[in-house]
């Protein structure tokens, strides 16, 4: 874990146009919430859950790039955040009690404080940033069970009221503008 504000490593930035390759090799599209995706694993076992039956766990990878951020959004299922490969990523988490951790994702032997996994339990708010814009970051995300569009929010302004009172305006900036 880390603080709030996300600082710099001592590890030089990332290639500036390996993503590129990334998002070609990997097949990566433009994800709703900021960056690229593809889904790479929908496990075909089906698993009872909030009233309806959904694959036991999905994963897919995520990356962030040229200053790109991932919104404020939550999910009603755990989600597990695993480094794969760039420069270091500031995983910021919101508990329902207003808390927030902010997870340093990376490679431990190149980035300060950095882990390479971190867990976003279901119906947190949580958002995500590159803690250097000149990088990239390609991470893999697991949610079990699995990930479902209709498990998906994006904040709204209103929905972080609580979070900008408590942990400063800065929380504002991983909004995605409306419309």
């Amino acid at each position: 874990m880390a603080d709030a504000q996300p600082v710099g490593g001592a590890a030089a930035p990332a290639d500036p146009e390996a993503w590129r390759a990334l998002v070609a090799a990997l097949g990566l599209h433009p994800h709703p919430e900021g960056g690229y995706y593809r889904e790479v694993f929908r496990s075909g076992l089906r698993v009872p859950f909030l009233g309806a039956s959904r694959s036991a766990g999905t994963s897919i990878y995520y990356l962030l790039a040229q200053g790109a951020s991932s919104a404020w959004h939550r999910i009603d299922a755990d989600e597990t955040w695993y480094f794969h490969a760039g420069g270091p990523l500031a995983l910021h988490v919101l508990s329902p009690e207003g808390g927030l951790v902010t997870h340093r994702l990376g490679d431990p032997m190149r980035h300060d404080g950095a882990v390479f996994q971190a867990v976003v339990s279901a119906g947190c708010w949580f958002a995500a940033e590159l803690i250097r814009p000149d990088d990239f970051v390609l991470v893999g995300c697991a949610v079990a069970p699995g990930f479902e569009f209709s498990g998906f929010q994006l904040a709204a302004e209103a929905d972080l009221a609580d979070a900008v009172g408590r942990h400063g305006d800065w929380v504002r900036r991983l909004l995605k503008p409306a419309g």
